[in-house]
């Protein structure tokens, strides 16, 4: 409990121009005199700590002190590496790079072992996307309305936001803020948004809840699926729904249930899949694919070469 307290010690600190005995004894529940002790002993383990008297005093970490093998591990430091590595993989400028270089400076000797954690968030839209991300950075920075032209299902058009968060999930990334159009927060997709500008239109930042970005939330069920799939298209199922998704029926085809967030996405998604899937229910869904590839029949007729 002492280790955990002194690290506890340590966090506030670093946070924290200053603190004082009585506010830290009171927030690990412990007496003054125990607090005195602790950091007595963080002092002897070589961390600057210095305190003062009188008013306007407390317990603070000298100027100008940096975090080293006192504070982290050799592992600590490959994982933080590895995640601002996985930031500038997207970044548009130099500052994550910059940031590896000054976490690194000193520090060779101190972190052993070959990296074990690689992520690469970037992806075929790299070029266009870096651009967004950065221009949304600073835009929450400021606290400046960010406007865009956004494509989606519904139509499209201009949309003015106070932006809040940039999300990385579901292998994409997006911008959450509060929409000024639908007067509540949104979720807007980075790769449906075009000439993304950060406008000099000062907004108050609002107490923006964090995100919901449950599964359950943004892709809720109620469409009940059923479908037969080829045999050799098992490895695609696995991908998207786990091994535990399918059953395999006497024919040696493979049955697959789920609940699905809309038509349109299931449609799309079943036709990826050509003649190597059949969609059984819903029935009114398996309609428009037989109208759909019907028409399509038609458009690719041979004799209209």
């Amino acid at each position: 409990m002492k280790i955990e307290r002194m690290i506890g010690i340590l966090s506030i600190l670093l946070q924290k121009e200053m603190t004082t005995a009585p506010e830290l004894a009171e927030h690990f529940e412990v007496s003054r005199r125990t607090i005195n002790r602790d950091i007595e002993t963080l002092c002897q383990a070589g961390i600057p700590i210095k305190t003062t008297q009188g008013v306007g005093g407390g317990i603070s970490i000298m100027e100008g002190y940096r975090m080293d093998r006192t504070l982290l591990t050799s592992r600590d430091m490959q994982m933080i590496l590895a995640g601002l590595r996985s930031l500038d993989s997207v970044s548009g400028s130099g500052y994550y790079g910059q940031l590896m270089e000054k976490l690194q400076a000193g520090s060779s000797e101190f972190i052993s072992g070959r990296d074990s954690v690689l992520i690469d968030l970037s992806s075929w839209y790299k070029t266009s996307l870096a651009p967004k991300i950065s221009t949304i950075q600073d835009a929450i920075e400021n606290r400046h309305l960010l406007t865009f032209h956004y494509y989606s299902q519904a139509g499209e058009g201009k949309r003015a936001i106070e932006p809040y968060y940039v999300v990385f999930k579901w292998s994409n990334w997006y911008v959450y803020g509060w929409c000024q159009k639908r007067k509540d927060y949104r979720l807007f997709k980075l790769n449906r948004m075009d000439k993304v500008v950060e406008t000099d239109k000062v907004f108050v930042c609002r107490a923006a809840p964090l995100p919901d970005l449950s599964t359950e939330k943004i892709f809720p069920g109620g469409i009940k699926v059923k479908a037969l799939f080829s045999k050799d298209v098992k490895w695609r199922l696995v991908e998207e729904f786990g091994p535990n998704c399918y059953t395999e029926t006497d024919d040696g085809r493979l049955m697959f249930t789920t609940d699905y967030t809309d038509i349109v996405n299931l449609i799309t998604w079943i036709m990826t899949f050509g003649d190597k899937a059949e969609l059984l229910e819903p029935v009114e869904v398996r309609q428009q694919i037989s109208e759909m590839v019907q028409k399509m029949a038609t458009i690719y007729k041979e004799d209209k070469l």
